[in-house]
């Protein structure tokens, strides 16, 4: 399952939401602005922005197309 770590008002956040979308690859969102208990988790993987974009050992932040693509296998 992948995991989008979104905010509000983030627009490389909905276009993330929107690509997986589009492709019909299922996600799952944890906002970190409405659920900030998981910020923390987010800093011990390495980021400090979001989205970050989680599937077992693939993580990334950032709308990355070719990071996404991956995503679908």
């Amino acid at each position: 399952m992948v995991t989008v770590f979104s905010k509000n008002n983030c627009m490389q956040c909905k276009m993330v939401k929107k690509w997986l979308s589009d492709k019909e690859i299922q996600f799952q969102e944890i906002n970190l602005d409405e659920q900030p208990e998981y910020v923390e988790k987010v800093k011990e993987m390495g980021f400090m922005a979001a989205p970050i974009i989680a599937k077992d050992d693939l993580s990334f932040s950032g709308f990355r197309p070719a990071e996404l693509a991956k995503l679908a296998s």
